[in-house]
């Protein structure tokens, strides 16, 4: 072992390091983004979840019980509803995640103590609106339903009954499974783009596509095309095993489902395509995908309540297409909504593979420098 030798390999490394300037963001750049993410924007307490209330007794105690409900600041109580079937619409669309539902017998109940007085109807589609749902019904309420009640907990119901639609069983893996559609085209569809281009102008390819009649455009939608026909076949694999294994319902139209995923398979192409303009090593276009892959996971509402998020950190999800896959596939396969009424989600979901791919297209030169 020669220790100048060894000095000198650890030198030409670090030089190389310092001349690697992707290299060296990600050094400083992927501790950063985690330490963010999970110290800022990663909150699993559950808060302002988008929500109704269908107040069926208007009495002062039962608004009473809402306002006590709405400091909590557990709920967000957007809608005042007026009958029962605008709950199922709501959620449905996706514009709720949960309902307070306050009986016309309400006093009566409150006062014979025989059944929950009030009743919580959860989007049961997402696993994390669950949990809410969990918190919500040991909200400490006993002081404000019923004085008496409080005093006697051991001989009173329980103040809250949970509603879980769409998954009543609480299986994990009917909210899980068409969550993880989404991380798994995502990994393996900008993965794979973003070392394509890459892989020919390392191989020498790109010399000959040079010499050719291709444009940009042409070159850059050629190389994606393969891989749309890939991210489908993924897609059916996944919702085969979970509907034989997992018993995962599909209550939408598979036409929905097979074009949500399009949609999102070609943005995600696109995000690829980019990251390959940007990369000059396949080992560079590897580094940037997988920094991509943390934030869209982390803030997709897959793994962690959205609505808990500060409202930054919900902006930069807004950004990303896995965030409004996760919305639609679950709404598809789980609620049973049709693409018209989840239409935002889709719609962002266009214009991202738009101005994503049109900046691609941009920055893809029939160059080797």
């Amino acid at each position: 072992m020669n220790l100048r030798r060894l000095f000198s390999i650890v030198l030409k490394e670090l030089r190389q390091l310092r001349r690697d300037r992707l290299t060296f963001a990600m050094i400083v750049g992927i501790p950063t983004m985690q330490l963010l993410l999970f110290g800022y924007a990663i909150n699993l307490d559950i808060r302002n979840l988008d929500a109704a209330v269908l107040d069926q007794a208007q009495t002062a105690h039962s608004r009473e019980v809402v306002a006590t409900l709405r400091e909590t600041r557990v709920m967000n109580f957007e809608y005042r509803l007026l009958a029962p079937q605008q709950i199922d619409e709501l959620l449905r669309a996706g514009k709720i995640s949960a309902a307070l539902v306050i009986p016309p017998d309400f006093e009566r109940r409150l006062a014979a103590h025989d059944r929950p007085p009030l009743q919580i109807v959860v989007d049961g589609s997402d696993q994390v609106i669950q949990q809410a749902a969990r918190q919500l019904a040991a909200l400490p309420l006993d002081a404000t339903l019923n004085p008496a009640a409080a005093r006697n907990a051991n001989q009173a119901p329980g103040n809250v009954e949970i509603v879980n639609f769409y998954n009543p069983e609480r299986r994990a893996p009917v909210s899980t499974v068409p969550g993880l559609i989404g991380v798994i085209l995502t990994m393996t569809m900008v993965l794979f783009t973003a070392m394509a281009i890459v892989r020919e102008r390392e191989r020498g390819n790109l010399e000959f596509l040079i010499a050719t009649p291709v444009s940009p455009a042409e070159l850059t939608i050629g190389k994606v095309m393969p891989f749309i026909g890939i991210g489908l076949i993924q897609v059916t694999v996944v919702l085969l095993l979970g509907h034989l294994i997992f018993h995962v319902p599909i209550r939408g139209t598979l036409l929905d489902v097979y074009l949500t995923a399009l949609v999102f398979i070609i943005a995600s192409l696109s995000l690829g395509v980019f990251i390959s303009t940007l990369a000059q090593t396949q080992f560079q276009s590897m580094q940037m995908a997988f920094f991509t892959f943390l934030p869209q996971i982390l803030l997709s509402g897959f793994m962690f309540p959205y609505a808990g998020m500060p409202r930054p950190a919900q902006w930069l999800a807004e950004i990303f297409p896995m965030t409004h896959f996760i919305r639609l596939i679950r709404g598809i396969m789980l609620r049973g909504s049709g693409l018209a009424d989840l239409w935002p989600e889709l719609a962002a979901l266009g214009l991202f593979t738009a101005v994503v791919l049109t900046i691609a297209v941009a920055r893809t030169r029939k160059r080797l420098d």
